[in-house]
């Protein structure tokens, strides 16, 4: 382990797109972390994700950074959390509630939202665009997932935002921030499945999960809720950050902003794009269960491992072009896990990603900073707290 390069990954200026990590990429598969190590190749983090001699290393999240308290038990108990049997009893349970042809249903609204926000932008030529359409976005998809008035989105978005920073390498310094978060978001579960034990909702995603956990016996009123508030704060923060991040990626590459003006079925591969490279999540985490041999190297069990996604995905033997490119047909990436954890709420970020992606071409002809933008550390959960820009009108 000693010979493996060391990449500090707890230093809010590393970067996993930095010339650091691709040196160390270059040297060897993995690397060593003060987190455990990083997987840092394609082939290496695809084999990792779907062998069964490791599990869900998130769990232990809160250890790591040195956080307690609500969002810690919360998470612990949270599906991500569970691993084995536990886990997939919760999975089956959270998947058919978000079926394709449920989350198809909802893009029409999806698309309402998308244009209702870019009229909004239409009255000027400049704006914060995290605040101005990123999180009133994110936070009226999710209300109108889970059945409530749109106009409630400030109360679900900005508490999964802060949610979301507990999942940074920052933690600690937010801790009282997103412990209240979690304690609101419980509160507004419970309140939205008595809506539906009420009789006042019977189509919504909170609906379909109370239908779910009614046909099994075997579930309790706290994995119920524990699943609601997974899914809030995944469905907010994965919608919100991956906009602004993909935004950002276009204003560094006009030339693509140009592309997907041109030709409006680039969507959905700008989408994966954006992904592959910066997506939200800049690595998964597993926990070896025994030793495990790889490539010569020994991964003793017990070992935390941080599969490097965006790395991986810019791996040179799978990707000759690491430039953010919407018309290329790229390596399936790995930006929402995979193997037994893959992400149960990945069809709707894409969809609500691609609506609003279809608003804001018809609305930005260009696109430029309006100022320096300020952002999470690139490590862990990251994305923009501000987003200054300037824009022309289409």
């Amino acid at each position: 382990m000693d010979d493996l390069p060391f990449l500090d990954v707890s230093d809010p200026a590393f970067s996993t797109r930095g010339p650091q990590m691709r040196v160390a990429r270059d040297a060897h598969w993995c690397a060593r972390t003060p987190y455990g190590l990083a997987v840092l190749r394609y082939r290496e983090v695809g084999r990792i994700l779907r062998d069964r001699r490791f599990r869900q290393g998130s769990h232990n999240w809160p250890e790591t950074v040195g956080i307690s308290g609500s969002f810690a038990d919360f998470w612990r108990d949270s599906v991500i959390g569970r691993e084995g049997p536990e886990h997939q009893r919760l999975r089956a349970l959270a998947v058919p509630a978000l079926s394709e042809d449920y989350v198809l249903g909802l893009k029409p609204a999806f698309d309402e939202i998308a244009m209702n926000l870019c009229n909004d932008l239409r009255k000027s030529d400049h704006c914060e665009f995290q605040s101005a359409f990123c999180e009133p976005f994110a936070g009226r998809a999710i209300t109108t997932l889970l059945g409530m008035e749109r106009d409630a989105w400030p109360l679900v978005a900005h508490n999964a935002a802060d949610l979301g920073l507990a999942m940074g390498i920052n933690a600690r310094k937010y801790e009282a921030r997103f412990n209240k978060a979690c304690e609101t978001l419980f509160r507004l579960a419970e309140d939205l499945v008595v809506k539906v034990r009420n009789g006042q909702d019977s189509e919504s995603y909170v609906a379909r999960m109370v239908a779910q956990f009614d046909r099994n016996g075997d579930c309790t009123q706290e994995e119920l809720l524990n699943t609601i508030v997974i899914s809030i704060f995944g469905g907010v923060d994965t919608t919100r950050a991956l906009l602004g991040l993909g935004l950002s990626l276009f204003i560094e590459a006009p030339d693509q902003w140009e592309a997907l003006r041109a030709d409006p079925g680039l969507i959905p591969n700008a989408v994966e794009e954006f992904i592959r490279a910066r997506p939200t999540t800049t690595w998964a985490t597993r926990e070896a269960l025994e030793d495990v041999e790889m490539n010569g190297q020994v991964i003793e069990k017990g070992t935390v491992v941080h599969l490097f996604v965006h790395a991986s995905a810019r791996d040179p033997s799978i990707c000759e072009d690491p430039r953010f490119d919407i018309t290329l047909k790229r390596r399936k990436h790995f930006g929402f896990g995979g193997g037994a954890h893959h992400c149960i709420g990945h069809f709707v970020a894409r969809t609500d990603t691609a609506s609003a992606l279809a608003g804001l071409r018809e609305t930005f002809r260009k696109i430029a900073y309006d100022g320096t933008p300020e952002w999470l550390p690139d490590s862990g959960n990251t994305g923009a707290l501000r987003l200054p820009i300037r824009y022309e009108l289409a």
